[in-house]
């Protein structure tokens, strides 16, 4: 019975990952139907429909997060660090109660933390279960993330960061040194291209797609047997999946195209300590937030050490600073 149920559950588990959604799509769509010992909805064999970008995307961000670290000790370092702080908001502006329902790994999540905690906006955490999603049936919305703003929900990342945006920056103008047309270009680069370069690297052999869905599984809100599930299940789909992203993206060395992403964003800073100038704008923030999920894997170490973004992505951290979230 125990094997029959793996079984199900690695066949819904792989159509999840391959579900062709658009973003945030929950990374175990489907698995429902091992939740409640159905099979109605799974197959038994890996099938490889032409879309990827929902669940895809969830998957890309599996790994840890980079600690901030804070320059101390000089004063050239502390003027530094001064320049690079955190955004200030006023205090009415701030809302009293925001609560992001989440996946720990999840890009586009990573993504409305790294905003919220730049711009100092206190929030607490709900981990939604991919399997049952209880934590979210009071929304219309299946997806990840949701962000409630006393009592409003708001969904779909960018759309998020931009109503957030316009409820606590009162003048973006003086917080934010930045081209709008560009800021928009590079956000759309986000979303429709570095993305793309990540799962293809995080999963390239078997010992990497381990690593990755190691740290969903320690991170995630799962029972004890759907952490297993999740690590072995997991990781053996995604290595498959990660086959077909490269044919999909026509990448030929994953390696090669994730170093060309990180250079492009470099060349696209032209000199400048950001995007946005003196300060992060939103595509600063953008970038950061995908990135640092990964950071501590292996693919994100090669990254820093082979690329010019190492510098970049130290000031990001000590730009955004510790995070905002209320522990419960």
């Amino acid at each position: 019975m125990r094997r029959a149920s793996i079984l199900t559950y690695s066949s819904a588990l792989s159509r999840a990952l391959l579900s062709p959604t658009k973003q945030h799509n929950s990374l175990f769509q489907a698995t429902s139907a091992y939740v409640a010992g159905s099979s109605r909805r799974c197959f038994s064999t890996f099938r490889f429909p032409r879309g990827y970008s929902g669940a895809t995307r969830f998957s890309l961000s599996l790994g840890g997060l980079a600690a901030a670290t804070v320059a101390v000790g000089c004063p050239s370092l502390l003027v530094e660090d001064e320049a690079h702080a955190k955004a200030n908001v006023k205090a009415d502006l701030v809302p009293k109660d925001v609560v992001l329902y989440q996946y720990e790994a999840c890009p586009f999540c990573n993504k409305v933390k790294a905003f919220l905690d730049y711009y100092d906006v206190p929030y607490k955490v709900v981990e939604v279960n991919p399997f049952s999603k209880k934590e979210i049936k009071w929304s219309e919305y299946k997806k990840v993330p949701i962000l409630t703003v006393d009592g409003e929900p708001l969904v779909d990342s960018s759309a998020i960061i931009d109503q957030m945006g316009n409820k606590i920056i009162s003048s973006k103008a003086s917080l934010v040194v930045s081209n709008d047309d560009e800021e928009n270009k590079w956000r759309r680069w986000v979303d429709d291209h570095l993305v793309h370069m990540l799962s293809p690297n995080i999963y390239r052999n078997t010992s990497e797609a381990l690593e990755s869905f190691d740290y969903i599984a320690n991170n995630g809100n799962f029972s004890t047997y759907e952490k297993y599930s999740v690590k072995y299940a997991g990781a053996a789909a995604m290595y498959f999946v990660s086959k077909k992203l490269k044919k999909k993206y026509n990448i030929t060395d994953e390696r090669a195209a994730l170093y060309d992403a990180a250079e492009t964003w470099v060349d696209a800073l032209d000199g400048r300590d950001f995007l946005g100038g003196s300060k992060p704008n939103l595509a600063d923030l953008a970038v950061f937030g995908v990135l640092r999920p990964i950071r501590q894997l292996k693919s994100g170490k090669d990254m820093v050490e082979h690329t010019r973004i190492g510098e970049w992505y130290s000031r990001m951290e000590s730009a955004v600073g510790e995070s905002s979230r209320i522990k419960a």
